[in-house]
This record gives C-alpha cells, structure tokens and sequence, in this order.
C-alpha cells in the first residue's frame, strides 16, 4: 500500500504486477479507482456552457454517450484530461484524483447562472477490464454487454442501481461502474467472485496504460503540454476546429487550433530501448552526437511484450518510427528507437 492522491492504494496484490498485467489482458481485473473524481453538472444551458472550457462536441452528445476531452488553460495547455457522459439531462465528468478539487474550483469560477456543480463524493467508482469483462458483468447485470464502446446507461448490478460505461484505461474491453460507496465493498467482493477476475493495484494500472500509450497527467500531459503535442487531436471534433459550427470559444483555442493545421514543434512517441534495461520518466534523450532533443515522461517494462518501452516528447523532425536516440540513464548511455504508439493493439468492443 502506497500514498497516493490523498488516497491510500495498493501497488499489487499477493500475485504481483507482471501476474495482474497479463490476467487483464488474457481473462480480467478488477481495479478500485474510487480515488477518481465524479462531477455532477446540471442545468439547462450546460451543454453550450461546457462548451466554452472543454473543446468536444457536448452539444451534440446524445443521452447514453460518452466522450474523452480535457480542460485546457489560456495558453493551450492540459489542465486535466477527463471522460465526460450524459445520462437523462445531468452530465458527469470523471476527473483525476489529484486534480478534482482544482477541477471542481475551476468550475465554480467559471460557471454561469443555472449551473449546478456537485463532487459526487458519496459515489465510488470500480473499473472491470479485459477480454473476460463483459461476460463476467452480464451474469450479475442483465444488459451490460450490449453496451458499445463508449456508452453510458444506468444499469443495476447485482441489483443495486449504477451507472455503468463502457471505457477503460488499459487499452482492453472493459467497463467503469460507479456506485454508491456503502455498496461499493460488497459488489467488488462480489465480482472477485466471478470466473477470470482478480484484483489488480497500481503498479498493473500504470503497465497496462503504458502499453496501450495512453496519456497519464502529470507525467505524459499537463498544463505545458498542448493536446496537439501529445498526439490528442483525436479528440477534438470537426465542429470546434477551425471552419466547424461552432469552432474555437474554449481556453487557449488559438495555439490549439493553430497546431492542428500547422502542426505542433514537438510530438509525444513511443520509445524502444535496445536490451532489457528500462528507461523511466526524466531521463534525457539525445542525439548519437550529443545534442538533448528531449525527455522520457513515461517508461518502465511492457509484460506483454517482455521488453522496456516507454514515452517521450521530441522535435517533430525526429518523431518518425524508426529514428535512433540516446537516453541517458544513470550515467550510461543507452540507444533506444523511436516507435509508433500504442505498442499493444487497443481491443475496444466496436458494435457491428
């Protein structure tokens, strides 16, 4: 058990990381991500509202939907990046765990007349993923698998009303349940119950999103980091680029919008070492003549891959896959090769 957050978790259980790691993307885990902040906002003009801080479509984001986004700062950069879903007329943004009272500030501050701002602190948040999720929800939650990727609905499991998503932070199918937190304990005990699911801490959390190159703030983005240089464009929908209906209004739109066209001086890439050694976050990449053209965020050992990887931002001139860099690591210099992300396949469920 570590501090984390404000928070006390586990690291692993009696098994271990690599153990936990491949069980999720062989059969599934169970994660406790209660720490997690869950906003309640409602009102009548949230959607246009929302609009003005996250740069997505939430205007048109239909009940039963979810989408990925972040909170972006004057200058472009990533104040948080969260998941945002709408069920009935309410709007819930699941935010990080370190920044959901800076979140939920910055919302208060910016809010207008008519918009109601709640941290859901009586609400826990279990997340099941892997290849075996859905067939282990569908036996206690009747309609959980005809989910899509993506989607949101108010289910009950084991017969206790949630809401349950179809999304995840492993780069595997899975599902996020939140539930009242009285509940929380004893639907989690149920779950472990269930064939192919074990308990997975915090150590197979950050392999897992390591692998499928997803972002985590604070090391990979965050308010120096603009979604363009981290390879987020995705993200931001046609309709708030430049030229869209409703382009632009949302913090720091003009780097953000520039980048998309013109492209960022510096991009997020995958990272290979040669060997087995690992490159972790702050190592200094270099070029084979010397010159620093960068830095690892991210970096550790892939299980499913039995190799190193990891993540760093470099000039663009530099980011094509195949590139050779140095990394400095404990006073020894070690090659690494740029590399595409992510560097496992993602399998989100995708309806037919």
């Amino acid at each position: 058990m570590v501090p984390f957050a404000g928070y006390e978790m586990p690291v692993h259980y009696p098994t271990g990381i690599i153990a936990e790691h491949l069980n999720v993307r062989t059969q599934a885990g169970l994660f406790d991500v209660s720490h997690m902040g869950q906003i309640r906002i409602t009102g009548e003009k949230t959607p246009e509202w929302l609009e003005t801080l996250l740069p997505t479509d939430i205007v048109g984001l239909k009940e039963g939907a979810q989408r990925y986004s972040f909170l972006t700062t004057e200058t472009g950069g990533i104040l948080d990046d969260l998941m945002v879903y709408r069920l009935r007329d309410e709007y819930c943004l699941v935010v990080n765990a370190a920044n959901k009272d800076t979140d939920v500030a910055f919302l208060e501050e910016n809010a207008i007349p008519g918009i109601e701002i709640t941290l859901n602190e009586d609400r826990a948040l279990l997340a099941l993923q892997g290849p075996q999720a859905a067939t282990a929800l569908e036996s206690i939650a009747p309609g959980a698998a005809k989910l899509g990727f993506m989607q949101a609905a108010e289910i009950k499991v084991a017969d206790r009303p949630c809401f349950v998503t179809r999304s995840g932070y492993t780069g595997e199918d899975g599902f996020e349940i939140s539930i009242d937190r009285i509940s929380v304990s004893e639907l989690a005990s149920l779950l472990l119950t269930l064939e192919g699911v074990t308990p997975i801490g915090l150590g197979a959390r950050d392999t897992l999103r390591l692998e499928a190159g997803l972002c985590l703030h604070g090391n990979d983005i965050g308010p120096d980091t603009t979604p363009i240089e981290a390879g987020l464009q995705w993200a931001i929908p046609a309709c708030r680029r430049s030229g869209g209906e409703r382009a632009g209004g949302f913090p720091g739109a003009e780097r953000i919008l520039s980048e998309i066209e013109q492209g960022a001086s510096r991009v997020r890439v995958g990272i290979r070492p040669d060997g087995k050694a690992p490159v972790r976050a702050h190592a200094p990449l270099l070029t084979p003549d010397g010159v620093h053209v960068g830095e690892v965020t991210s970096g550790g050992f892939g299980p499913s891959l039995s190799a190193p990887i990891a993540m760093a931002y470099v000039p663009a001139s530099l980011s094509e896959a195949g590139g050779t860099l140095e990394a400095q690591v404990r006073n020894k210099t070690l090659s690494v090769t740029v590399c595409g992300l992510p560097f496992v396949p993602h399998r989100y469920h995708r309806k037919p």
